[in-house]
């Protein structure tokens, strides 16, 4: 047409140059402010998707690092517990033996302790079936060896507290102190002797305290019906022995010998000061423990002490109970309790006309009304042992009190809801699909939890269960400990891995996407160099047109 512009042909290449080095200033001035060599899909596809595909997983590895992070603050409650807890457990397992100790010091106590508590019981002539006049006697020996005897009535308005007050005032007036009573902690009414002594707590005839009388003081299943070989009716009475050994009084055959295993029970034996002790023909000797296994001896011509103590070993239930031994150099018949069931040993012994068996079982003086038979008579008496001893009861005390702490501090340790202490399960993610895991599986640490039970400390029986729980509870809270410490060094390394990946997918989106800043300063700096050229070439190419309007 002919209104169109004709360019020449170098005009128009050109131009066409300075479009295209424009376009290329463009586009290098957009890298150079974003940083980045690809900005849309426009400008490399492949790139594009595949750089935002590692930017998507480092940013949602980035988020697991958060629950990471909590995980090990979790684990680190948990293991601050832990160590409070080992050091609790370490205390119990010291106070099972302190108390193991203490056992062992108080060997030589006589005690026994109520079952009922008294603590709100009020006057005890109205509240339970004691009367006022009652009558409550206790037997033991002096220094000395000498049986002594003190009575305590129970007057009106007398109550636990008050009763237990008379026995103790009453000995350390009249005496010297060799027997204290007290109501413990718990409300229980407890009688001890001092010094190893054994003690026997009875009634009057006259002022008589029956079986219900003791069993309102939680005495009932201590005491029961003795009978004393006199003929005379039976009061309800106890014999209570230090330690877990019975012994009788030295036995001799003559004047200064000792009698020995092997000697004949039938004849005539004596005591230290020469009084006859046993005589007599087909004396039947029974020994029941706890009441239920029983073992019959009865003499005969040629039975010796050791086929006596060979019946009660020999025997299948109550050799596994006591031991029965002579001991020829003391003159001894000794019983020993084998088991911490043993509560009691009875001696049940009838003899016949003329015969007398009086070996002082209980009481290695001889002084405290020994098992004494004759003229045909039955004679039984009950033999306890201690019951444990008041620093035990504290011992007791303090093992429980720090098993309520460790139920509190189990209950403390837990951090954002999850408490691995106490039964709750941890489980942390590693990937951003949740296909890897580490479940880190919670234990329950109470004090029952880690078979801790509550303690008496009673006997040797029960203070070596808690110590042995003491000890595996123990071995409990290291393991756990170290499982934490291993779970823990895992959820780090993974920790770490997981920087390191986010690291790695971010580095490797740049290197698609972004732009190297010096690449791209110099290529803008040689456009705008060619850019320069272009617009010179531009102005040689114009100026043959501009030759021709020159003619005119």
């Amino acid at each position: 047409m002919s209104s169109d512009v004709v360019l020449t042909a170098a005009l128009r290449n050109n131009l066409l140059s300075l479009q295209s080095t424009q376009s290329l200033i463009d586009k290098t001035q957009l890298r150079l402010a974003t940083g980045l060599k690809v900005n849309s899909a426009l400008d490399g596809p492949s790139s594009f998707f595949a750089a935002q595909a590692l930017d998507n997983r480092a940013s949602d590895l980035s988020r697991l690092l958060d629950g990471i992070g909590q995980s090990i603050k979790t684990i680190e409650a948990a293991d601050n517990g832990i160590t409070a807890l080992t050091s609790l457990v370490e205390q119990a397992q010291s106070i099972a033996d302190s108390a193991r100790d203490e056992l062992a010091s108080s060997e030589g106590e006589a005690r026994i302790v109520g079952t009922v508590d008294l603590s709100d019981t009020g006057a005890l002539d109205t509240n339970t079936s004691i009367t006022a006049g009652d009558v409550l006697q206790i037997v033991t020996t002096d220094d000395s060896g000498s049986q002594i005897t003190e009575s305590v009535a129970i007057l009106a308005g007398d109550t636990a507290y008050t009763l237990a007050a008379k026995i103790t005032d009453q000995f350390a007036d009249s005496q010297n102190g060799e027997i204290t009573a007290e109501i413990t902690e718990e409300g229980l009414f407890s009688i001890q002797s001092t010094d190893g002594r054994s003690f026997r707590i009875t009634t009057t005839a006259a002022n008589a305290l029956d079986i219900a009388d003791f069993s309102a003081l939680g005495l009932g299943d201590i005491v029961e019906l003795e009978n004393d070989g006199t003929g005379t009716s039976d009061l309800a009475s106890a014999n209570i022995v230090a330690g877990n050994t019975l012994s009788s009084i030295s036995i001799y055959e003559g004047a200064g010998n000792l009698a020995e295993a092997g000697d004949l029970i039938e004849g005539t034996f004596l005591d230290a000061d020469g009084n006859t002790i046993i005589t007599g023909v087909d004396t039947s000797i029974v020994v029941s423990i706890n009441n239920t296994t029983n073992v019959t001896f009865t003499t005969a011509a040629t039975s010796t002490f050791q086929d006596f103590v060979n019946a009660i070993n020999d025997d299948a239930t109550a050799g596994d109970l006591i031991e029965a031994s002579f001991d020829n150099a003391t003159g001894q018949l000794v019983f020993t309790s084998l088991d911490d069931s043993v509560d009691n040993i009875q001696f049940r012994i009838t003899g016949t006309a003329g015969s007398t068996f009086n070996v002082g079982f209980g009481d290695p003086t001889g002084n405290l009304d020994p098992v004494t038979t004759t003229a045909a008579n039955t004679a039984d008496q009950t033999f306890r042992f201690n019951s444990s001893t008041a620093g035990l009861d504290s011992l007791a005390a303090d093992y429980n009190s720090l098993r309520e702490q460790i139920d509190r501090l189990v209950t403390d340790a837990g951090y954002r809801g999850v408490n691995l202490l106490n039964g709750d399960d941890l489980t942390t993610f590693f990937n951003e699909d949740n296909t890897s895991r580490l479940v880190t599986s919670g234990v329950t640490f109470s004090a029952n939890g880690l078979g801790l039970t509550e303690a008496t400390f009673r006997s040797s029986a029960d203070i070596e269960l808690t110590a042995s729980q003491a000890r595996e509870a123990l071995a409990s809270v290291r393991s756990f400990g170290s499982t934490l410490a291993t779970n823990l060094g895992i959820i780090q390394t993974r920790q770490s891995f997981t920087e390191q990946t986010i690291n790695t997918l971010k580095s490797g989106a740049d290197e698609l996407t972004v732009a190297d800043q010096n690449e791209e300063g110099a290529n803008l700096l040689a456009l705008q160099t060619r850019q320069t050229l272009g617009i010179t070439s531009l102005s040689l190419a114009s100026q043959s047109q501009q030759a021709v309007l020159r003619l005119f």
